[in-house]
C-alpha cells in the first residue's frame, strides 16, 4: 500500500493530500492543468521534497519531515514514465530497457518485450521509432527496474491520436498483467474510462475525491468534464452469455439482461459501460414487439426537474440510470418517486 500524507507549498498554491492507495490496479489522478497532478508523483518519485508529512510504500519510509527521512529518487524501488519517452538516443531500444537493471534476467527481458510487443524494436535505435514506440520502450524500461510501484505522467499526451488508441490497447493489457500499482496522471476522459480502476480528483491542490471511478463519475464534482451537463452511469457489469448468430454479448445487471451489440470478454468478466440519460426513456407498462433490445424494469428513486426536460433517477436493483424526459411526458406519465417503470436502452455505450 502506498500511504501519503503531506503538505508542500508551491507557488501560489498551498497543496494537501491524504491518501491511501492500494498495491493493485491503475489509479488515475484527474483534474485541471495546474490541479497538482503531476506534483502529486513528483513529491512520491522524490524529484520534490513535501514541507511537511510522511510517504510510505508498503510499509518502507520513502520520506518523513518529523523523522528527517527523504530517501534520493534511487533508492525508492519506483518506475517513473514522462510525457516524452527520454530514451538515451545512442542506446538501442534493447539498450534503454536494460538501463539501469541491476542483473539482466532473460525470463523478465522477454516477459516484458512481448507484453508490449516490442521484440522487433530491440535493435532499433530512438530516433527510428515512433512516439508510440518509444513510450512502450520507456514503459518496458521502467518495468524491468522492478519496482514497486509505476509512476506515469501523461504518458500519450504527446501521441497523435492512432498513436494513442494503439499504445491504450496496451496499457490495458500491461493493468491486468503486472503485479505493482499504476499512479496515471492524466487529463483524458477517454484514457480515464478506458484505464483507471479508482480516481483521485484534485482541484487547486486539494483533494476532492477520491474513490472508484464508478462512484467518482457519479459525484457532483465531476459534473464539470461532462458534455452539456448531460448525466451518464458509468457501470461495471459481468458478462452473462453470448449470443453467437448476432454477434453480441449479455451482461448481467442485478439480474436482468442488458445486451451489448459485440463480442466481449469471457463469461463472468467484468466490462465497463456508459449509458446515457438522452439514450434511455421511459414507459408504465411493457412494451411489446419493439426493436430496442433492452428494456430493464426499475423504480423512480429521485426526480430533478430541468429548466426544458424531467431528469429521472431509476435503481436497477443496485445499481443506478438515469432518464432525460420531456416535461410534458413527466406530467403524462404522473412520474414520481417509488413508482415502477421500464427503462428502454436505446444504446450501450462499451468502454472496456
Amino acid at each position: 500500500m502506498l500511504e501519503i500524507s503531506v503538505r508542500k507549498k508551491l507557488g501560489q498554491l498551498d497543496f494537501a493530500a491524504d491518501l491511501q492507495i492500494p498495491n493493485q490496479g491503475i489509479t488515475a489522478l484527474f483534474g485541471l492543468s495546474g490541479s497538482g497532478k503531476s506534483s502529486l508523483i513528483n513529491l512520491i518519485g522524490g524529484l520534490i521534497a513535501p514541507d511537511q508529512g510522511f510517504i510510505r510504500l508498503n510499509n518502507r519510509t520513502l520520506t518523513d519531515t518529523q523523522r528527517g527521512i527523504n530517501l534520493p529518487p534511487n533508492h525508492r524501488h519506483i518506475g517513473y514514465v514522462f510525457q516524452d519517452a527520454r530514451l538515451f538516443p545512442h542506446y538501442t531500444a534493447k539498450g534503454n530497457l536494460c538501463y539501469g537493471c541491476k542483473k539482466e534476467n532473460k525470463a523478465k527481458l522477454e516477459r516484458i518485450v512481448e507484453l508490449l510487443g516490442i521484440g522487433h524494436l530491440l535493435k532499433r535505435y530512438p530516433i527510428t521509432l515512433s512516439g508510440g514506440e518509444k513510450q512502450r520502450v520507456a514503459i518496458g524500461r521502467a518495468l524491468l527496474t522492478e519496482p514497486e510501484i509505476l509512476l506515469m505522467d501523461e504518458p500519450l499526451s504527446a501521441l497523435d491520436l492512432p498513436r494513442k488508441r494503439e499504445l491504450l490497447a496496451y496499457l490495458e493489457t500491461l493493468s491486468k498483467e503486472i503485479q505493482i500499482p499504476i499512479l496515471y496522471v492524466t487529463h483524458s476522459l477517454d484514457e480515464l474510462l478506458r484505464l483507471a480502476e479508482r480516481v483521485v480528483l484534485l482541484d487547486e491542490g486539494k483533494v476532492k475525491a477520491y474513490d472508484v471511478l464508478e462512484n467518482v463519475w457519479q459525484s457532483p464534482l465531476f459534473s464539470a468534464w461532462k458534455t452539456n451537463n448531460e448525466r451518464s452511469a458509468l457501470l461495471s457489469l459481468p458478462v452473462q452469455s453470448h449470443h453467437s448468430a448476432y454477434n453480441m454479448s449479455a451482461l448481467d445487471i442485478n439480474g436482468q439482461t442488458l445486451w451489448v451489440g459485440e463480442r466481449l470478454a469471457a463469461v463472468g468478466k467484468k466490462v465497463r459501460v456508459c449509458i446515457m440519460a438522452s439514450d434511455v426513456s421511459l414507459a408504465l407498462r411493457l412494451p411489446e414487439k419493439s426493436s430496442i433490445r433492452n428494456i430493464l424494469t426499475g423504480k423512480i428513486t429521485a426526480l430533478f426537474p430541468q429548466p426544458n426536460q424531467m431528469r429521472v433517477e431509476i435503481a436497477i436493483g443496485e445499481q443506478k440510470i438515469w432518464s432525460d424526459v420531456s416535461l410534458w411526458s413527466a406530467d403524462e406519465l404522473n412520474l414520481s418517486v417509488g413508482q415502477a417503470v421500464y427503462a428502454q436502452i436505446k444504446a450501450v455505450s462499451v468502454v472496456r
